[in-house]
């Protein structure tokens, strides 16, 4: 079964923080408080945003990239996008259409 759907890529840096915690937790801690259907963080081995500076992993420090990958209905991205307003201080969020198909696996009856 397939829908139309959102999926929203925000990008971040490892070491972003809300409230405390790393940005990319508190952004799936909020995923799931409202119920999005799920959400993903892949750690990226480089990259760079706005400020120009390469994010890499060093020795000392840990600074790698981040994006967290959310796809759900337009009507549930929208929510998000309000909720989030508070969390970040800093990243980059993009949006695209997509098509969400929902793959479900049926129970095979055992050969007798």
């Amino acid at each position: 079964m397939s829908y139309q759907a959102k999926l929203l890529r925000i990008h971040c840096a490892e070491s972003d923080r809300s409230r405390g915690k790393p940005l990319y937790v508190a952004i799936v801690e909020l995923c799931k408080s409202i119920g999005i259907a799920g959400a993903t963080v892949f750690r990226g081995l480089e990259g760079y945003g706005e400020t120009g500076e390469i994010q890499h992993r060093h020795l000392v420090t840990h600074d790698q990239p981040v994006v967290i990958s959310i796809a759900d209905t337009p009507e549930n991205i929208e929510r998000l996008l309000a909720a989030l307003e508070p969390v970040m201080d800093t990243g980059m969020i993009a949006i695209s259409d997509a098509t969400a198909i929902r793959v479900q696996k049926r129970t095979v009856e055992p050969d007798v």
